[in-house]
Formats: structure tokens, sequence, C-alpha cells
């Protein structure tokens, strides 16, 4: 085990979050892609601690079972009232000691609504808190005003003598721009001691966590600091402004990592992007696309503008223009749009296309096939080399079960064409256009199924004497009249 490896780190996240004014918790909020809270958590497995455990309270089944979904082994401990900091860690710290865990080491506290907080900074946190041998090392930031914050005063030494709140502050205090984030790293044994110490003979009756920092500078042990090196790392979210606040830098700091690496983003400015987004180098994002969930841009794939790209795989040099996609496989060298929909399920082949005014869903399509326009392709299965014509309708659902239609490679079908599922045709096959295809087709075969048309000379004028269309079609005929 390493040596700076956390016992446990325990995150806060009981708080109802009323400003939010929301009928979710607000540690479930999305932000990039991710829950608050699981931003926090995120982080905090970066460490590798022994033990990861989030304190609910405010809606904590919703939250527990958020927690599972992210990784079955968080323990989460219930605040069942949100008596203050103190209290919450406590109950953390006691819900492992129901589980028979003895801590031994550091406890990292963080709070669940600080999603930009790196694990990067809670590594230097955890190491300054070991080489410094603090009993208690907080989380501090320099910001550019420090108004309304805890500010944090220090000795001669450079430890922390006190955190002092705002509105109890002197004049000198109040120029101070170091102030205390919230974050901490205690010794584990004198963590738990301290706890059973601290009083409730407060305004708020609570058991405050900042007060474990004066019972154990009392008690002769070293408190210090480590400071942020981004300030806007420890941004707490407590109102939508807020979490727009949060969602821009995240997303600032996803796009510039993204081009640091090799990825052309066009216009920052209106490109989103999920922290869970992958991309290769060479790929390129044009201005107002959407990049979300596991979305993947393989080297030299093209996407944009205007697109928007949920869960979906993206071949190397395949082009997506101005696309909705959600849970798509998008082939190399692939062409997508503009004005596509790609449904979950659909599976583009290398080369292939969907063009303007395309929805597909549940479809497989081979390589080199193309459905260029107007068309919506569902429950399909199409072989490669294979063109669709436009206006083409794959009739999947009967009213009660979707069916499938298969068409084989190298086929060529008419415009305005329906299939009529269960259907298949096969390799080499050519369908009519205004076909309505509702018997399989042999390989190799014409398929026509249309009436023939009738044409009825005199029906406007018997039928609409008067009209526009009547007046236009009596011009014509003195027009051919004369011209004999």
């Amino acid at each position: 085990m390493s040596a700076n490896r956390p016992a446990a780190v325990v995150v806060l996240a009981a708080g109802e979050g009323t400003r939010m004014k929301s009928a979710t918790p607000k540690v479930l909020h999305d932000i990039c892609g991710r829950s608050l809270v699981a931003h926090v958590v995120v982080a905090a497995q970066e460490l590798d601690p022994e033990h990861l455990v989030v304190v609910v309270g405010h809606a904590r089944e919703r939250v527990c079972e958020h927690l599972g979904g992210l990784d079955p082994d968080i323990r989460a401990a219930v605040q069942h009232e949100q008596n203050g900091t103190g209290h919450a860690v406590r109950m953390g710290l006691e819900a492992l000691s129901a589980d028979g865990v003895t801590l031994d080491g550091t406890v990292i506290v963080t709070c669940g609504d600080t999603p930009l907080l790196t694990g990067s900074t809670l590594r230097t946190l955890a190491d300054t808190h070991t080489a410094e041998g603090n009993a208690v090392t907080v989380l501090t930031a320099e910001v550019p005003d420090s108004t309304g914050y805890g500010r944090i005063v220090r000795g001669a030494d450079g430890s922390v003598t006190e955190i002092v709140e705002h509105k109890d502050a002197t004049e000198a205090q109040r120029a101070v721009r170091e102030i205390n984030s919230g974050v901490f790293a205690f010794d584990a044994a004198l963590l738990s001691d301290a706890l059973g110490k601290v009083r409730t003979d407060n305004t708020q009756g609570e058991e405050y966590l900042t007060d474990v920092l004066g019972i154990l500078r009392e008690a002769g042990h070293r408190v210090g600091a480590a400071v942020a090196a981004d300030h806007r790392e420890i941004l707490g979210i407590n109102n939508r402004v807020q979490l727009a606040e949060a969602r821009r830098l995240l997303n600032e700091r996803l796009l510039e990592g993204m081009m640091l690496s090799g990825v052309t983003i066009i216009d920052p400015a209106t490109t989103w992007v999920d922290a869970t987004v992958t991309a290769e180098p060479d790929s390129l994002v044009h201005p107002g696309s959407q990049l979300l969930g596991a979305t993947h841009l393989s080297a030299h794939a093209e996407v944009g503008p205007n697109s928007r790209l949920a869960d979906t795989e993206v071949g190397e040099g395949a082009v997506v223009s101005n696309t909705v996609a959600d849970g798509a496989r998008i082939g190399a060298g692939a062409c997508v749009g503009p004005y596509a929909y790609l449904r979950p399920g659909t599976d583009l082949g290398p080369k292939s296309k969907a063009g303007t005014y395309v929805e597909m869903k549940n479809a497989q399509i081979g390589e080199g096939t193309k459905v260029p326009h107007l068309s919506y392709v569902g429950d399909a299965t199409i072989g490669e080399y294979t063109n669709i014509g436009a206006s083409s309708v794959f009739v999947n659902y009967d009213g009660e079960t979707k069916h499938h239609t298969t068409i084989g490679s190298h086929c060529k079908t008419g415009s305005d064409n329906m299939f009529v599922a269960p259907v298949t045709i096969g390799d080499g096959a050519y369908t009519a256009a205004g076909s309505v295809i509702t018997k399989d087709v042999p390989p190799g075969s014409l398929a026509v199924a249309r009436g023939q048309q009738r044409n009825i000379e005199g029906w406007v004028a018997r039928k609409r004497p008067g009209s526009a269309a009547a007046q236009a079609a009596q011009a014509a005929g003195r027009r051919e009249d004369s011209g004999k």
C-alpha cells in the first residue's frame, strides 16, 4: 500500500440544496455528463482510498441508488438529521466502524457539490498533509475577492492558527485573500477523538467540522494548509447560476484538454462536451456541436456544425454534419447528414451514407451503402453497396409488433418505396419507383408493385368548372390548338 494512500475519503452530500429550487437533490444535478457528486467521487477515486464513504441525508434513497450505479463499493452513511458538518463526518466514520473498519492514516473530507475539484489537487492535499506531519491540513485557495469567505490566518511558521469568518474578521484579516475551501485532510485517530469533543453551543446548535481544528491545535497538534493551484476548483454549487458557471468552467477545461491532445475545436465558445467523451488526434469539431456520454471521435473524424452526438462512435475520417445521433456507430469514411437522425442501434458501415432528412433506428447498414435522402430505415439490415431511393419508408410496425426488413448487397431500390416488414430483398435486386413491397424479392429480380396509370380526359372542366385549374387547362388547350 502506498504511504500516501488515504485510509478513507468522506464525501459530504446530505444537504437538501433548497436554493436550487428543484425536485432533484442538489448533488444529483448534472454537469458535463456527470452528477455533481459523481465528479467528486471520480476525483476521490484517483487517490485510491481504502474506503470511500458518501454521507447522505436528503432524498437518500435516490442518492444511494445513484451511488450504487457509480460504484457498488461506495459506502453510504446516513445522516438522518442535518446537524452540521462535524456531525456528518462523525456519521461517516461511525458507519465504517459499524462495518468493523478501524481507520489508520489519512482521512480526506470533501464536499459533494464541488465538481471542479480535481484528483490532482486532492493528491497535493494528501501529500502535503503527510510531508508536514500535520494533524489537520486545510485545502485553501487565494481568490480575487474573499468577501464572505472564512479567512485563513497563518502563524510565523506557516501553520494555520485559525479560520476567521468574514463577519468576525478584523480589517487586516479581511484583506487576506486566502480562504477555506471546506476540504480537509485529517489524521484518522485524532479526527475521531476530536469529533467527540465538538460542542453545539452555537447559534445553529450544530456540530461544526471547523471546530476540530481549534481542538487539535489547543492540544498541541499542527494545523497546516495546502493551496489549490486554481481557486475556481473549490467553487461549491448552491443555485442554478453557480451550476451554469461551473458547467462553463468545466467545459472550458475539457475542451482545452482535447485541443492540447491534438483535437481541433473550431469554436470552443459554442462547443460542449461531457467529461466522458474521448477523441483522437486530428479529429475536428465544428461550431454549435454537443458531444455527450460515451461518444468517441476517431482520428480525422469531422463533426458539425450543429451536431448533437450522445454515446456515439464516429469512425476514422467519417463526416457528420447537422446531425442528432444517440447510441449509434458510424463507420470509417461514412457520411451523415445534413439533418439526419440516428437513433439507438444504428450501425453504419464503412463509406456508407445516411443523407439529408434520413432517420434510422436499429439498422445495420453495410459498407458503401447509401440512403441519400428523405427516408426512414427502422429495424433493418442492408447489405453492401446498395442504394436506397429517395422517400423510402421501412414499414416496421404493424400496430403491435416491430418486424424486420432485409435488403441484400448491390441492390437498387426506387424512390418512394414502402417496404412492409417482414420482407426480404435478395442480392442484386431492383424495385421500381412508387412500389409497395409486401413480398420477398428474389436475387436479381425487378419488383414492380404499383397500379396502372390511367388518365381521365376533361375531368377538371367537368368537376371543377371555373376553378383556376380549369382555366389553366382551358388556356393550355387553346395554345395546343393554335399550335396545330
